[in-house]
């Protein structure tokens, strides 16, 4: 099977914390893996390091075969759990931005999930809802026709409506022979798409395997035992 990103005895350092104590990861193509945690159990630092973003302290990534840098950011679509539209920008400008950004961004994939996700080209992205913005960042990166797709906190601060209409892009959208990592502490809501769990703390993974494997053995939602392991 191939593998779109390994982790192998991964770190990371800022100053005397230790955000990444030894990660060793595969996500393997065709599956949607849910990364979960705490805020402050490393996450957004192993999304970071995976999307290019920060350079680790220790150990080894690759995407597909390759140190991230330049050459697999054209792999990697990533979605930040920030804001970064112009405030001058309509949702059709921003597409426009997209188009410009990434060579492998779909203008059609991005219109049609525009219109599944009820929004309106003209709208100014100042003006949308935390919910409404989430949807928008969402098609356009979906829109991008890429290997590895990072969803960092995607449902943070999100109404249930759009919480809803994300998971089902999420799961619509996905082709197979791609590879989805989703970076939450909202289980419930992403427990009926991923494939495999892992759950991380302190910057180290203590638990991690297929969901559908976890759910048999232990008799128990994944939103269950991420409350049994957490608690």
């Amino acid at each position: 099977m191939e593998n779109h990103l390994i982790a192998h005895d991964l770190k990371k350092n800022y100053r005397s914390k230790q955000a990444l104590r030894g990660i060793n990861l595969t996500l393997d193509a065709g599956k949607i893996y849910g990364l979960f945690g705490p805020n402050g159990s490393g996450k957004t630092t192993f999304m970071k390091i995976a999307a290019g973003l920060l350079e680790p302290s220790g150990g080894e990534i690759t995407i597909d075969g390759k140190h991230p840098g330049v050459e697999t950011k054209a792999r990697v679509a990533y979605l930040p759990d920030a804001n970064y539209f112009y405030s001058w920008m309509r949702i059709k400008d921003a597409i426009d931005y997209f188009a410009d950004m990434y060579e492998d961004f779909n203008v059609t994939k991005a219109n049609e999930m525009i219109t599944f996700m009820e929004l309106n080209l003209n709208d100014k992205v100042t003006s949308l809802s935390k919910g409404m913005a989430a949807r928008l960042k969402l098609s356009l990166v979906m829109a991008r026709e890429a290997k590895l797709y990072l969803f960092d906190e995607p449902l943070s601060g999100i109404d249930p409506v759009s919480r809803d209409k994300i998971i089902d892009m999420m799961l619509t959208q996905f082709e197979t022979g791609r590879t989805m990592l989703i970076s939450t502490h909202l289980v419930q809501n992403v427990e009926r798409i991923i494939d495999e769990a892992v759950f991380i703390l302190d910057g180290e993974i203590i638990l991690q395997g297929s969901a559908e494997t976890f759910r048999n053995e232990k008799k128990m939602s994944i939103d269950e035992l991420y409350r049994e392991v957490y608690q």
